[in-house]
């Protein structure tokens, strides 16, 4: 099996983490959690990984990394970026929880670049020992490359068995246009646009209109970019699915301490565990009640009768 882009480009670490490297940088993974609403509660479900360069031991902004890489060498550098991602979510992240990655569909001009990067993502599964159910594929904002090529990658991605996620809705592409013809089983909102329409009462109606109309479809919400209590109250009273952002958590290097989240969602697992085995043990007692209630009064008439 042919080597994958990504992994060409990898050194391991003694924790068991992954690094790129790619000219003078060197590339680290951050996830950033993403909660999903759960009977009033906030549970981490699923990470998305983000990419953190940097040059001679100091980070550098992603914007100036990605500004600085030569066009030819872009969809390298985001074959690399996802490699990363994968193989650390397979070092540090519980089976449990899915993973979301990025594709920028310029990149996708004819069918080999589609098939390349399928291909590659495979590969790295392997490697990580990673399901494709956990893998979200997320399409990113920028104008596509060609329609068809793009709508057959997506297919294809479905086909494997990952999830598609349309990535910052709002900006750019990233439009109804491109929900119909994608037909994702996620919407993420644009950070930027869904904290204007949370600060006016027409613009949280609006978001919730949005919400109400993808759920329909079983598209699932997420909303980015929750900086405050207050746009995380509005979030939810809106009935988005999940949300993302510095008010819940702050993307951290892998292996970053995740455990408090995961711990979080095993305490959430035992609660749900105990709670449906208290409404059973309660439905028998009250099966057995009325059983019993029954009986007795059957007997009461049969000697009334007698």
């Amino acid at each position: 099996m042919p080597r994958s882009i990504g992994l060409a480009h990898i050194a391991r670490q003694n924790d068991g983490t992954a690094v790129g490297v790619w000219g003078g940088y060197t590339l680290k993974t951050a996830f950033q959690p993403i909660f999903t609403f759960r009977e009033g509660r906030l549970l981490a479900s699923a990470y998305e990984g983000l990419i953190r360069p940097f040059r001679d031991q100091e980070p550098v902004g992603p914007g100036a990394f990605f500004g600085s890489i030569p066009q030819t060498d872009r969809f390298q550098v985001e074959a690399l970026a996802r490699t990363l991602h994968l193989l650390n979510a397979g070092a540090s992240l519980s089976a449990s929880v899915s993973i979301f990655i990025n594709f920028d569909p310029s990149h996708f001009v004819d069918a080999a670049s589609a098939a390349q990067a399928l291909r590659d993502v495979q590969d790295v599964l392997k490697e990580a020992g990673i399901g494709a159910e956990r893998v979200v594929c997320e399409i990113t904002e920028q104008e596509t490359g060609s329609h068809e090529t793009l709508v057959g990658f997506v297919r294809a991605l479905k086909g494997y068995g990952h999830r598609v996620a349309v990535d910052d809705y709002g900006a750019d592409s990233s439009d109804l246009q491109r929900i119909e013809a994608l037909g994702p089983d996620i919407v993420k909102f644009d950070g930027a646009w869904t904290s204007r329409l949370l600060a006016s009462g027409p613009g949280v109606a609006l978001l919730t209109d949005m919400v109400r109309a993808f759920g329909e479809k079983g598209i699932r919400t997420v909303f980015e970019g929750i900086e405050t209590g207050e746009q995380l109250e509005l979030a939810e009273r809106c009935g988005v699915t999940m949300v993302q952002g510095f008010a819940l958590a702050r993307p951290q290097l892998a292996p970053g301490a995740f455990k408090e989240f995961e711990q979080a969602r095993e305490q959430e697992r035992r609660r749900i565990i105990t709670n449906t085995a208290d409404r059973l043990q309660e439905r028998k007692s009250a099966e057995t009640t009325a059983t019993t209630a029954r009986n007795q009064s059957g007997r009461t008439f049969g000697r009334r009768g007698r």
